[in-house]
């Protein structure tokens, strides 16, 4: 979600506001999200402490819904987004400072075509970063190892 919100800012902009989306958006709870209504929309939009952009907000609700909607289904989001290295995770040289790869644009599409938006490959790789699926620490960087 953040990482949908950053795009075309500085993330040092996201970063501080963190807090604050992190209470409008009831604690990054997706079932409660994926319940946000027209008045939800209208209250973020009134939120000085967040990026008040309404196409990334309606796609914030709508990408929780597909995400319980997935697992509604069975299909755990965790493990289709761990689907495409197999479990395994991707050890960048820690040299190289990568904004998107092949395997962010196949994440990407893919995110697309289950209805996600905000999803582009930069973000996705950014995103993939995050939750550890690649690890682009630099070799000299105390989180490399872990």
């Amino acid at each position: 979600m953040l990482e949908g919100f950053q795009a075309g800012l500085a993330w040092i902009i996201v970063l501080r506001k963190r807090e604050a989306f992190r209470k409008a958006f009831s604690g990054f709870d997706p079932a409660k999200v994926a319940r946000f209504g027209e008045d939800d929309v209208l209250r973020l939009m009134a939120d000085p402490g967040i990026i008040r952009a309404r196409a990334k907000i309606e796609a914030t609700i709508r990408g929780a819904q597909i995400y319980c909607e997935m697992e509604n289904r069975g299909e755990s989001f965790s493990d289709f987004c761990w689907s495409f290295t197999e479990g395994q995770l991707i050890q960048g040289d820690g040299q190289s400072w990568i904004t998107k790869s092949a395997l962010s644009e196949r994440i990407s599409k893919a995110l697309k075509q289950k209805g996600f938006k905000f999803v582009g490959p930069t973000i996705v790789y950014a995103w993939m970063q995050a939750v550890g699926i690649v690890n682009d620490h630099s070799t000299g960087c105390f989180r490399r190892g872990r």
